[in-house]
């Protein structure tokens, strides 16, 4: 009896199993059949759509099969693209890549050809913004050496591309240059949104990757390389070599022109621009010498470094050169000579650019600037105060004064003050 009922059981199940089966074979093969269907379907839609082909005239060269739509920007509209990473020269130790004129202006060469005075800088991604302070005010040619690793260097396209569409006129009077680690070479990325925007600041901060910051923070910044990378490459009889975060007054390019003009012949001599920190309370830079030093005696305006480090401009005497009380002629001209040089002055001046090279021996921030100095000092070299000008900086803030200091190893002028922009005295990559 058990034998009888076992028997069709099994017959059920084999029926079961044999449907189950058919059915999966049904599925599986309706799946196979989607899968290829969407892959062709894909193909289909997504070929390049065909090229408009011109009728008349005809075309000289075979028309492209290339996409129409969606192409990279054209080499005009990112001015570094044509970089080849692979042809930077080495600086003396083979630690870093130097990359001469990365971009020009179309007018910086006219400009270096009629002007007497280039501005040098240099400066780390994260504080180049600050060049749009300085070319507000500077109306010369402008050479820009820029120190950028790893994904850094998508940034500073975007920067400069952004620059090109959005504030050409200042484009046009730069020339840029790029110094790159060996340890970490900058890499392409994509760019930004901000960069077709010209409604938005460049350079926002938190952009660069975090493993690029961390690899900074480890690693000295070699501002001494940047400040020669930028000098050499001005063309101008005199140079006047500024940090990042230093600007100058307003019209110290023109002022500079005619002092220069008229000056005695002298190539061993330096002209120091007084500089200035201002309190951020201070909502524009003073226009001359008497309303910097208007602001000086409500103490809204201090001798750059004074607070930070007292000897890095004390041999220019500033208590000197305000005691004129700015009612001096309107030109710019030499206050008077810098007689009590010291070790550790490191004056802001314009010189021609037979002055010594800074020492590339010195990496991050300490004698970088003063063993230049010192070097031009054993040449015979003379420093000035010039008279009536100034450059500022923020910290405070900094302004470069037109009062010149003539580096005689003494020199100093009364007629352009310059500012420093400093919010503090932050050095992430602009300068000492």
């Amino acid at each position: 009896m058990r034998h009888r009922l076992l028997t069709p059981m099994s017959k059920i199940r084999r029926d079961k199993l044999w449907r189950w089966r058919c059915q999966w074979s049904v599925v599986t093969m309706v799946a196979v059949a989607l899968v290829v269907y969407n892959a062709a379907a894909n193909v289909w839609l997504l070929r390049p759509a065909p090229c408009p082909v011109r009728s008349s005239p005809p075309p000289s060269e075979p028309p492209s099969c290339e996409p129409c739509a969606d192409v990279a920007p054209a080499p005009d509209d990112d001015p570094i693209s044509h970089l080849d990473l692979r042809l930077g020269r080495w600086d003396s130790s083979r630690s870093y890549r130097m990359f001469d004129y990365a971009t020009v202006g179309e007018t910086y060469a006219d400009l270096s050809s009629s002007r007497r005075v280039c501005l040098a800088t240099q400066s780390s991604i994260e504080r180049l913004h600050e060049l749009l302070r300085i070319a507000y005010h500077w109306s010369g040619p402008i050479s820009v050496a820029v120190f950028v690793a790893g994904d850094e260097l998508r940034l500073l396209r975007a920067f400069t591309t952004w620059l090109f569409r959005c504030q050409p006129d200042i484009y046009s009077r730069l020339a840029l240059h790029l110094a790159m680690p060996k340890e970490r070479p900058g890499a392409h990325g994509e760019m930004p949104l901000w960069v077709k925007n010209c409604d938005l600041p460049p350079l926002p901060e938190g952009e660069r990757q975090a493993d690029t910051v961390a690899w900074r923070a480890r690693h000295p910044y070699p501002q001494n390389h940047l400040r020669n990378l930028a000098r050499r490459n001005c063309h101008t009889p005199y140079v006047f070599l500024v940090d990042i975060d230093i600007v100058p007054s307003r019209s110290m390019a023109e002022e500079l022109e005619q002092f220069l003009a008229h000056a005695p012949r002298c190539q061993l001599c330096a002209y120091v621009v007084p500089t200035y920190e201002l309190d951020r309370r201070v909502a524009a830079f003073p226009g001359n010498k008497s309303e910097l030093l208007r602001l000086s005696r409500k103490k809204l305006a201090i001798p750059f470094h004074r607070k930070v480090f007292i000897y890095n401009q004390y041999a220019s005497n500033f208590t000197r050169w305000e005691s004129s009380g700015g009612n001096e002629s309107s030109e710019t001209h030499i206050s008077h000579d810098v007689t009590n040089f010291e070790l550790l002055y490191e004056p802001f001046y314009v010189a021609s650019d037979a002055v010594p090279a800074h020492d590339e021996r010195f990496l991050g921030y300490g004698f970088t600037r003063n063993t230049q100095l010192v070097k031009g000092r054993g040449r015979g070299r003379s420093v000035r105060n010039r008279l009536r000008r100034c450059a500022t900086s923020e910290p405070s803030r900094l302004s470069a004064n037109s009062d010149l200091a003539d580096y005689r190893y003494g020199l100093q002028t009364d007629h352009i003050p310059m500012h420093h922009n400093c919010g503090g005295s932050s050095r992430s990559g602009g300068g000492e």
